[in-house]
């Protein structure tokens, strides 16, 4: 039987919790931008099997259960949140396998000494500083050559002008509740390279968290049934999703999402 996973910021009002946790309280299972296909895309290029994995902020336990199944010598997930924390143990094997509660830019862990990093949705939402912050931490615990893999919200096009940054921000802050600040695929390059990585890989995707189509893909048709009727009988959440959706849709010519694979510089 399928342990229901418990949603963080359950206990906060419709009106401050974060957006991706009023769409985990719809029935929303994916939540990071690019959907389930730029997840996969992570999966399939990062060399899992046998290796020991640490993933950040693993928050409803998708993508951590979908990297059990690639059959890891050991994972390791790091989330601040105690309920997130909750919801990976409670589908580890037996094995030598954890999860930390902790910040991911101070993981515990030692320097040199895991394969791969995974890491979804949770840079966007950091300054600039934060974001290179968690990512020296990442190339601190990882082994030279080690793979990590990112998959954030991105700006587009490349030359988006800084007014349009700003604004995006804003809006974002307002609709979701949640101090994203997202940046071009170029940029997201730039912070990795500064903090010892080579890009090996990047694959763009729409930025369709909210569309019909995307829903379809990553939930299912009982999914999404669920969702709409979840939609209709909370207005409260469904005020929230509506302002979403609305400031999805007014910054769709500039919102994308990005996997990217990364790996560690030898020293």
């Amino acid at each position: 039987m399928t342990t229901k996973p418990i949603i963080p910021e359950s206990t906060h009002s419709a009106e401050r919790a974060g957006g991706h946790w009023i769409l985990a309280r719809l029935g929303k299972k994916v939540l990071r931008p690019g959907g389930r296909e730029t997840t996969q895309f992570l999966l399939e290029n990062l060399s899992l099997t046998g290796a020991t994995v640490v993933e950040f902020a693993p928050g409803l336990g998708v993508t951590a259960r979908d990297i059990l199944g690639k059959g890891p010598a050991r994972y390791i997930g790091v989330d601040s949140d105690a309920d997130a924390c909750a919801n990976v143990r409670a589908i580890l094997p037996a094995g030598p396998h954890e999860v930390r509660n902790t910040n991911a830019t101070d993981t515990g862990l030692e320097s040199d000494s895991v394969d791969v990093v995974i890491g979804e949705a949770m840079l966007t939402m950091q300054t600039d500083k934060h974001k290179l912050e968690l990512m020296r931490e990442a190339a601190r615990i990882l082994k030279p050559g080690g793979l990590y893999g990112i998959h954030e919200l991105s700006l587009v096009p490349d030359n988006v002008s800084t007014a349009v940054k700003e604004d995006i921000a804003k809006a974002l802050a307002r609709s979701i509740k949640v101090n994203a600040r997202p940046i071009t695929v170029p940029e997201w390059a730039a912070l990795a390279r500064e903090a010892g990585f080579d890009v090996i890989n990047i694959r763009q995707a729409d930025m369709a968290l909210l569309s019909l189509k995307r829903n379809l893909k990553d939930e299912g048709l009982k999914g999404v049934f669920t969702i709409v009727r979840n939609v209709i009988s909370q207005p409260d959440l469904r005020k929230r999703v509506l302002g979403m959706r609305k400031t999805f849709t007014e910054h769709k010519d500039h919102l994308g999402a990005v996997g990217i694979i990364l790996q560690k510089r030898a020293q």
